[in-house]
Formats: structure tokens, C-alpha cells, sequence
């Protein structure tokens, strides 16, 4: 006598994983590029930053670090941007220190930072817990960036840019930027109550993580 045939049944722990863009990863992103939005439109026009008839040489220290702190108040979206291009442009020149930078970035995100923490990290068969797979990451990050030559190639280029920003700023007259500017100094992307927005956000962010059904704490 034939045997019925067997029904299948499915098994919850071979079910595909939700998809890694979880709620908090997506409204990270979302505030993410609405404060990028918001801080290149208080970028000065680079024509004024460049304007040759601007430039001389300061008369002390005094003046030019008077000078840096005047013109950073003024075109410090420019000078970030500045800042960016260079890390940009010394990553870019070294694919594999990019990639590399890019890989932790990602394990960082989608290991830890928005992982449900329903969720285990499996590897080989073994479930890592969160204490572990944050040991992992923290030891994975001090051995790229001070063990590697990713951490020298992000050091010089931000020292290449923070000296093209220093010498504009030294030697950039700032007595015509304020004529017409009536911003307040801490109005802009990096304003206080700008830093506290993005500070609170990312408490929310840990909220939301911590709220969804595990242990984890944020790192403090």
C-alpha cells in the first residue's frame, strides 16, 4: 500500500531574511539627505571664494588666525566641501583602502546599527550575540584604520585639506563678507541647534532599534 504523500512544511528559520532596509535605516537615510540638502543651499558661491582681489597677506599670527576663524565662519560649508573633496579624491586614487573603508562602513550598518535585533548573526552555523559581534567590529575598526594604510591615507587628506582651508582663510581679507550678511553665526549646518537635531535623531534611531525586541545598547 502506497504511503500518502508527505505535505511540506516550512521551516521559519530557512524563510528568507526581511530585507536589510529596515524603518530606522530608511528614515536615517531620509534625515540623512534632507541635512545634506539644507547644508550645501547655505553654500557661499565659489566665485566669491575664489575673488583674487580679496586676497593679501596677513600682518601677524594674530591676524591670520583672526582671519581663519572670520572666513570659516563665512564659508564654512565651502571649506567642508573642501574637506569632502579631498578624502574623495585620496580614496578614489586608492580603490582597495575605498573598498575596504566601504566594507566596515557596511558591517558597522547592517551587522549592528539597523540589524533587527531579532535577528542573529550567523556564520559557519554559529549565532553571534551582540556583544560579540560588536567586539568584532570595534577590534575590525582599530585594525583598519590604525593597523592599515586606510588610517594614514584619511589622516593626510584631511591634513592636505585642512591646509588649503588654513591658507584661503589666512590670507583671505573678511572685512567685505559680513556687509550684507545678516545670518547669525550659529544659524546653518553647523549650528548648535542643528548638532543637537542630528544628536537626538540618532537617540531616536537607537530607540527604535533597541525597541524592536532585543537587549542591545547603544554605545556610548
Amino acid at each position: 500500500m502506497a504511503s500518502p504523500p508527505t505535505l511540506p512544511i516550512s521551516n521559519p528559520q530557512s524563510e528568507s531574511q526581511p530585507p536589510i532596509a529596515t524603518p530606522a535605516f530608511r528614515a536615517f537615510l531620509s534625515r540623512l539627505n534632507a541635512t545634506v540638502r539644507h547644508g550645501l543651499s547655505q553654500r557661499r558661491p565659489w566665485l566669491e571664494l575664489l575673488d583674487r582681489s580679496s586676497f593679501n597677506r596677513p600682518d601677524s599670527l594674530s591676524d591670520a588666525a583672526s582671519r581663519i576663524r572670520k572666513n570659516f565662519s563665512y564659508f564654512r560649508i565651502n571649506y567642508i566641501s573642501l574637506l569632502a573633496l579631498s578624502l574623495a579624491l585620496s580614496l578614489l586614487s586608492h580603490p582597495f583602502s575605498l573598498l575596504v573603508l566601504l566594507s566596515l562602513l557596511a558591517a558597522w550598518l547592517f551587522l549592528y546599527l539597523f540589524r533587527p535585533s531579532d535577528q542573529p548573526v550567523v556564520i559557519g552555523g554559529r549565532a553571534f550575540s551582540d556583544r560579540e559581534v560588536l567586539g568584532i567590529l570595534l577590534v575590525s575598526s582599530i585594525v583598519v584604520v590604525f593597523l592599515t594604510s586606510v588610517g594614514s591615507l584619511l589622516i593626510s587628506a584631511l591634513l592636505v585639506g585642512l591646509a588649503v582651508v588654513c591658507t584661503h582663510g589666512a590670507f583671505r581679507m573678511p572685512e567685505d563678507l559680513f556687509l550684507d550678511d545678516q545670518e547669525p553665526a550659529n544659524s546653518g549646518f553647523l549650528s548648535i541647534e542643528n548638532f543637537n537635531s542630528v544628536i537626538e535623531y540618532f537617540a531616536y534611531v537607537l530607540a527604535i532599534v533597541n525597541g524592536s525586541g532585543g537587549s542591545r545598547s547603544p554605545v556610548t
